[in-house]
C-alpha cells in the first residue's frame, strides 16, 4: 500500500474546495494543504483520476510524495491534529 504525502496549490477557492473534499475522502488532513493517504494501488488511481478531472494544469498543481515503510517511522510531528489510528480489531 503506497503511503503518500499529498501537497496541493489550486488558484482558485471552488476548485481547491473540491479538491480538498475530494482528499477528505482518501487520507487525513494535516495542514491547509497537505493530507497524509495510506491507499492501495487501485485507491490511488482512483484518486488521481478524479483530481485530474478538477485541475487545471495550467493553474494548479497537485504532488504526490511517496514515503516507504522505513521513511514513515521517521516522520516528525510538534503539535497539531493527532493521526488517526486506523488499526482494525476483530471481536468474536
Amino acid at each position: 500500500m503506497p503511503y503518500m504525502v499529498v501537497s496541493y496549490d489550486i488558484s482558485e477557492d471552488k476548485r481547491r474546495t473540491k479538491i480538498h473534499n475530494i482528499l477528505k475522502s482518501y487520507g487525513q488532513w494535516m495542514q491547509y494543504s497537505v493530507f497524509e493517504c495510506n491507499l492501495s494501488d487501485t485507491e490511488y488511481a482512483r484518486l488521481r483520476s478524479r483530481l485530474a478531472k478538477v485541475i487545471k494544469p495550467d493553474q494548479d498543481s497537485i504532488r504526490f510524495y511517496f514515503l516507504c515503510g522505513c521513511c514513515q517511522n521517521k516522520v516528525e510531528r510538534i503539535g497539531g491534529e493527532q493521526l488517526r489510528d486506523e488499526t482494525i480489531f476483530f471481536v468474536s
